[in-house]
């Protein structure tokens, strides 16, 4: 079987966006009432997935998300290891594999139809709350509901608001970024 080999500037933007996940991640905000804090991971997600296509932004998120399993502190609030991983917001860091990998896909098929990132965006956001609401739920041995109250209601706004700021900025800078990336 023929391969197709990752060339360095591939590696290098895999490496510049998980290097920018890394910065943003850490970068939360707390809510009093909950456990879970205001990320900006996912935003730096669409943005890689947008701009990298789904295979190289889930592979991005991935090496992001094992940086912070061997105790890098890259999680919100500057967290890091596999307490963060296997503690409440655990479900969420993992639901973002599914972020990356339905919005990159939604993003590489429907390509200039804002309308279809807009669903790709959510449908993987929704996996992300549904994953995430179950670990934490389990974790804090609650029931599914009080957890979707605790984990997600407060956010959706929030996570709205990162959604329309890519579908707004994402076709820009992939635009101004064209001659870097492999695959515009």
């Amino acid at each position: 079987m023929k391969g197709k080999r990752i060339t360095t500037r591939e590696i290098t933007l895999i490496g510049l966006m998980t290097a920018i996940t890394c910065i943003l991640g850490p970068l939360s905000i707390p809510i009093p009432f909950s456990v879970v804090p205001i990320s900006f991971t996912s935003l730096a997600i669409y943005f890689t997935v947008f701009l990298l296509g789904w295979k190289k932004g889930t592979v991005s998120y991935l090496i992001y998300l094992l940086t912070g399993l061997v105790g890098v502190p890259v999680f919100s609030g500057f967290s890091g290891g596999p307490g963060k991983l296997l503690g409440p917001t655990g479900g969420y860091l993992i639901g973002f594999v599914f972020l990356a990998v339905i919005s990159g896909i939604f993003f590489e098929k429907f390509i200039g139809k804002r309308y279809m990132y807009a669903l790709g965006m959510v449908i993987g956001l929704m996996i992300t709350y549904i994953l995430g609401t179950a670990w934490l739920a389990f974790q804090l041995d609650m029931t599914f509901y009080k957890g979707l109250y605790l984990g997600v209601i407060p956010y959706i706004p929030g996570d709205m608001i990162k959604i329309v700021v890519v579908l707004f900025a994402g076709p820009v800078l992939r635009k101004n970024m064209k001659e870097l990336l492999v695959n515009p």
